[in-house]
C-alpha cells in the first residue's frame, strides 16, 4: 500500500476576508482562586534531559486535564500522587478539589521519573502513567454523577522506560472490551551518532479483557526524530494519526522488528500521462486520452459540482475523484477530438486563484501551461537574471534583509507532515505535507471523535476535525478563528495556546501570569461607522486580558465553553467568561 499525498481542503465558507482586528475590551474577567492542599510537582528537566525534544515532550507539558464527556470538570496530579477532581457547576461556591484515585509514592524512587500523565479514554475509564513506567487502567464510573466514587485499577503493569501517554480509546468488539493507549518516549539511540544521541519513541498498545482479567495483547512500536506535534489513535483502534515534522515508521510489534520496504531507486520510470490540462481563472480544459474509435455512446461521465468520473461503459473509471473546487456542472461540457481523446470544460464556480491540482491526490496527469501563462512567467522572472552580476533593477527599493524579518515571519524548515497509519498494514495511508502551516494547539470538539488539530493559515488559524472514515475527506476545516495566526506569533512568552470546544473563543497564556482571550465576533448593540472603508460595522472581536494573583510558573491550561482554567504549583485560577458579547 502507498501513501496517497492529499492536501487540506479549506472551506472558504469559514474564512472572513473582511475581518479587521481584534478589540481591547476592559470588561472585568471574574477570577476565582483555589489554593491547593499540597503542590502540584513540576518535575524539572535532568541534566541528561538536554535536548529540544526532551523539552518540547516534558518541559511543555500540560498538567491538567479537561474532561470531555462532562462540563466544566478538570483533573490534576499532586506530589503526594493524588488524582483531583474539580467540578464546577457555582463559580460562587467553588469545593475544593476531591480524590478520586492515589498513586503509591514509591514510584518516585525512579531517577528518570517523568511527571504523572492522565488521559480520559471514555465515559467512565481512564488510563494514567505515574511517570516511572507504569500504566494504571482505572474503571471510573460515570464521572460526572454526584455519587463521588472512588476510581478502580483493574490493570497496573511495568512497561519498562518512564513515559507520558499522549491518547488513549476504549472500545466492545465481539463482546471484548479493549483499551488502545499511546506512549510517549524519549530515548537514547546508539545509532543517532550526527544528531542529539536521542530518539522519539511512540508505543501503541492494546489491553483487552479476556477470561475476566485485562491483559496486553499487542505492542507496536513506531520510531521518529521529533516529538509529534499531534498523535491520537481512531475510535476504534483502526489507525493512528501523527503531525510531525520528521516522519515515524512502525519498528517493532510484540518485540519483533517490522520488515522495512527498500528505498525506492532514485530512477522512477516515467509514465505517459493518462490527461493533460490548462486552466485560466475561470474555467479548466481537460484532455483524456481514450481508445481509438471511442463513440458518444461509449463515453462514461459524471459530474457534479465538486466530483467528476471519466471513463469507458463496462469499465474502471480512466479519472474519478474529489475536484480541487467545486465547478459548475450545468456551464461544464465535454466533446470527442479525432475519435480519440474527450475533451472537457470544466466552468470554476467562482474566478480566484489558480488550481494546483484538478483531482486531489491523483498525480496522472500534466499541467500543460498556455502561451499567455507562461509569457507572464517569463516577464516576472526576467528581473531575477542579469548581465550584470549585481545587478540591481530596483535601486530605489532598498532589499530585503532575512534578519528584519520578525519572529512572526518565520515558519518550521522541516518538511511538517499530518499522516495517517492503518493499524493492519502499519503503514501510512494518506500524507498532507503542511509546509509552512504552524501547529498551534490540539482540542476536544467532541469526545466521540478524534481530537481536532488548529494550523495556522496565512494569518489565520483553522481548525481540522480528522474523519477516518471518508478516506475521500480525512480531515474537515470546521473552524477559523480569524488573524489568531499572525496574533500568537507576536506573543513570544506564550506556553499554552486552546480554544472552547464550541470554538466561540480562543485563549493563549504566557509562561507566568497573563492569559489572553479572543473571542469570535459577535453583533454590536449600537452600529459603527468605518469611516476609512466608508462602511457601518455590524460585528466587533473582543480581546480580553487576564492578570493573575501569582507568581508561579502555569503548569496547566484547558478552555470550557464558560471557563478558563489555570493551574500553578499551588492554585488553580477558574476564569469565568462572560456570554454576554
Amino acid at each position: 500500500m502507498t501513501a496517497s499525498n492529499y492536501s487540506l481542503k479549506v472551506n472558504r465558507d469559514l474564512l472572513d476576508p473582511n475581518f479587521e482586528s481584534y478589540r481591547l475590551s476592559l470588561d472585568a474577567i471574574p477570577t476565582y482562586n483555589i489554593e491547593l492542599d499540597a503542590a502540584v510537582e513540576e518535575v524539572k528537566l535532568k541534566d541528561t534531559q538536554y535536548t529540544l525534544e526532551h523539552m518540547r515532550a516534558f518541559g511543555m507539558y500540560n498538567y491538567l486535564h479537561l474532561d470531555p464527556w462532562y462540563e466544566d470538570s478538570v483533573y490534576f496530579v499532586d506530589c503526594k500522587g493524588r488524582v483531583l477532581n474539580l467540578t464546577v457547576t457555582l463559580d460562587t461556591a467553588l469545593g475544593k478539589p476531591r480524590e478520586v484515585y492515589r498513586v503509591t509514592v514509591e514510584s518516585s524512587q525512579c531517577e528518570d521519573r517523568l511527571c504523572a500523565s492522565l488521559s480520559l479514554t471514555s465515559a467512565t475509564w481512564a488510563a494514567l502513567s505515574d511517570g516511572s513506567g507504569r500504566l494504571y487502567l482505572l474503571r471510573t464510573g460515570k464521572r460526572g454523577d454526584s455519587s463521588h466514587m472512588k476510581w478502580e485499577p483493574l490493570f497496573n503493569e511495568d512497561l519498562g522506560e518512564p513515559f507520558t501517554i499522549l491518547h488513549s480509546v476504549s472500545h466492545v468488539q465481539a463482546g471484548v472490551h479493549s483499551m488502545e493507549v499511546l506512549l510517549l518516549r524519549v530515548q537514547k539511540d546508539p545509532e543517532e551518532t550526527k544528531g542529539s544521541g536521542y530518539s522519539v519513541s511512540l508505543e501503541w498498545i492494546t489491553v483487552a479483557n479476556t477470561e475476566k482479567k485485562y491483559e496486553v495483547k499487542k505492542r507496536r512500536v513506531l520510531r521518529g526524530k521529533s516529538v509529534p506535534h499531534y498523535a491520537a489513535l481512531e475510535p476504534k483502534g483502526k489507525g493512528l494519526m501523527l503531525a510531525s515534522e520528521k516522519p515515524f515508521v512502525f519498528t517493532h510489534v510484540d518485540g519483533r522488528p517490522v520488515e522495512q520496504p527498500e528505498p525506492e531507486p532514485m530512477e522512477v520510470e516515467k509514465t505517459d500521462p493518462i490527461y493533460f490540462w490548462q486552466q485560466t481563472t475561470e474555467d479548466i480544459t481537460l484532455c483524456v486520452r481514450m481508445p481509438e474509435g471511442i463513440t458518444k455512446e461509449g463515453v462514461q461521465f459524471r459530474l457534479t459540482a465538486d466530483n467528476v468520473t471519466i471513463g469507458v461503459q463496462g469499465f474502471p473509471p480512466l479519472l474519478e475523484g474529489q475536484l480541487f473546487a467545486s465547478v459548475d456542472p450545468e456551464a461544464s461540457a465535454w466533446i470527442i477530438k479525432d475519435h480519440k481523446s474527450l475533451e472537457v470544460t470544466l466552468q470554476k464556480r467562482g474566478e480566484g486563484p489558480m488550481w494546483p491540482e484538478l483531482v486531489m491526490g491523483d498525480k496522472r496527469g500534466e499541467y500543460v501551461m498556455s502561451d499567455e501563462q507562461a509569457a507572464l512567467i517569463h516577464e516576472r522572472l526576467t528581473h531575477l537574471t542579469s548581465e550584470d552580476l549585481n545587478g540591481n533593477p530596483d535601486r530605489d527599493k532598498p532589499p530585503c534583509n532575512s534578519q528584519e524579518l520578525e519572529d512572526c515571519d518565520g515558519f518550521p524548515e522541516d518538511s511538517f507532515s499530518l499522516t495517517h497509519f492503518d493499524e493492519q498494514s502499519l503503514k501510512p495511508t494518506q500524507v498532507v505535507n503542511l509546509g509552512s502551516h504552524q501547529y498551534l494547539f490540539t482540542v476536544d470538539a467532541n469526545p466521540s471523535e478524534m481530537p481536532c488539530l488548529c494550523l495556522r493559515h496565512d494569518v489565520d488559524a483553522l481548525v481540522w476535525q480528522p474523519r477516518p472514515d471518508q478516506p475521500g475527506n480525512m480531515w474537515e476545516h470546521i473552524a477559523t478563528f480569524n488573524a489568531l495566526g499572525y496574533v500568537q506569533a507576536s506573543k513570544r512568552d506564550k506556553k499554552f495556546a486552546t480554544c472552547a470546544p464550541n470554538f466561540s473563543y480562543a485563549s493563549l497564556c504566557e509562561c507566568l501570569r497573563r492569559a489572553f482571550i479572543y473571542r469570535q465576533p459577535s453583533p454590536v448593540e449600537t452600529v459603527l461607522f468605518n469611516r476609512k472603508q466608508g462602511r457601518q460595522v455590524g460585528q466587533v472581536a473582543k480581546q480580553q486580558v487576564a492578570s493573575l494573583d501569582s507568581d508561579k510558573p502555569i503548569l496547566g491550561f484547558r478552555a470550557t465553553n464558560e471557563r478558563l482554567y489555570i493551574l500553578t504549583s499551588s492554585n488553580l485560577f477558574v476564569l469565568k467568561r462572560n456570554t454576554a458579547p
